[in-house]
């Protein structure tokens, strides 16, 4: 799936428009980038064994700590360390740019409605 070939985001972000659901657009070594679109509040979550970067493309990201919550501006990139517990929350629909290693599950252990299919490849 992953060619060498240009990718350009805003069209594969035009390739679908449910929220929560990332979707895979390369491969770098184990690592995946993904795009998803979010619009309201994630679930509680954490994930144990791997950091996670967001890197804000369109929108204004929340991400909730249990101590305190940073915001994200297009053009805004953050890593939550592994093993914080954190929840994004996007007032308006935001377009984010996710680095994870493959397999990662979206909700981490915690599971929910949320929950996306894993390696869905746009």
């Amino acid at each position: 799936m992953n060619k060498n070939v240009v990718i350009n985001l805003a069209e594969k972000l035009t390739l679908f428009d449910e929220h929560w659901s990332p979707k895979v657009i390369g491969q770098l070594n184990d690592y995946q980038i993904k795009l998803v679109k979010v619009l309201g509040e994630f679930t509680w979550h954490q994930h144990d064994d791997t950091d996670e970067l967001f890197f804000v493309l369109k929108g204004r990201l929340d991400i909730h700590f249990k101590d305190r919550v940073e915001v994200l501006k297009s053009g805004d990139m953050f890593i939550v360390k592994k093993g914080e517990q954190h929840k994004p929350v996007a007032e308006q629909e935001c377009e984010i740019l996710l680095i994870e290693p493959k397999g990662v599950v979206n909700t981490g252990e915690a599971g929910s409605k949320l929950t996306a299919q894993n390696d869905v490849w746009i």
